[in-house]
């Protein structure tokens, strides 16, 4: 906007100066008829005069011309921005803030699951020793094969509870991605 201006102050200087220039030529006294021999002088002293003003007037038409069509494509391309689709918004600081949080949030739920999985997995083992030495010994021993199977049940929850863990952080990592594009498919099926 202010190059416009710009050229609209120039455009008006550059027709006050030809306003000027013109005014100056109608306030010169006409030659006298009487005096010839200065009549003579006079109106070369003006021809050189009036084609170096019509020269001045053709430039400053030129400049105008061009002037006016520098504001013409100006006013152009500001109506083209105004009227066009505003860019996609930048996520601000305070969204990509809570995305991460969420994201610690998960991966602390995932770790938690993990420590778990390996907790019972550890039981299990101890479990299945002590079943195994009981085997071993000859001892059959109902408690020991109770203890294995709760040891191996809670180690399959605790398998469960992980891939649970990771298909929750899957999701909360594709959904952002994903909302734009289930934002644009009604649209597309109404159309």
């Amino acid at each position: 906007m202010s190059e416009i201006a710009e050229l609209e102050r120039r455009m008006t200087a550059a027709m006050d100066r030809i306003a000027q220039a013109l005014d100056g030529l109608g306030a010169q006294p006409m030659p006298d008829s009487t005096a010839a021999d200065d009549g003579a002088n006079e109106t070369g002293d003006d021809g050189a005069e009036l084609a170096k003003l019509r020269q001045a007037l053709d430039d400053e038409k030129l400049v105008t011309a061009q002037l006016e069509e520098r504001i013409k494509v100006l006013k152009a391309r500001l109506e083209a921005a105004e009227t066009a689709p505003a860019p996609a918004a930048v996520p601000d600081v305070a969204q990509m803030q809570a995305q991460l949080d969420a994201a610690h949030a998960t991966a602390a739920s995932l770790d938690e699951q993990v420590q778990g999985l390996r907790a019972a997995g550890v039981q299990m083992q101890s479990a299945m020793q002590a079943l195994r030495d009981a085997a071993m010994a000859g001892v059959v021993a109902p408690e020991l094969i109770n203890a294995s199977l709760q040891a191996e049940l809670d180690a399959l929850r605790a398998a469960r509870a992980v891939d649970m863990a990771e298909a929750d952080a899957i999701i909360a990592t594709i959904a952002p991605l994903l909302a734009p594009e289930q934002n644009d498919q009604p649209e597309e099926a109404n159309a």
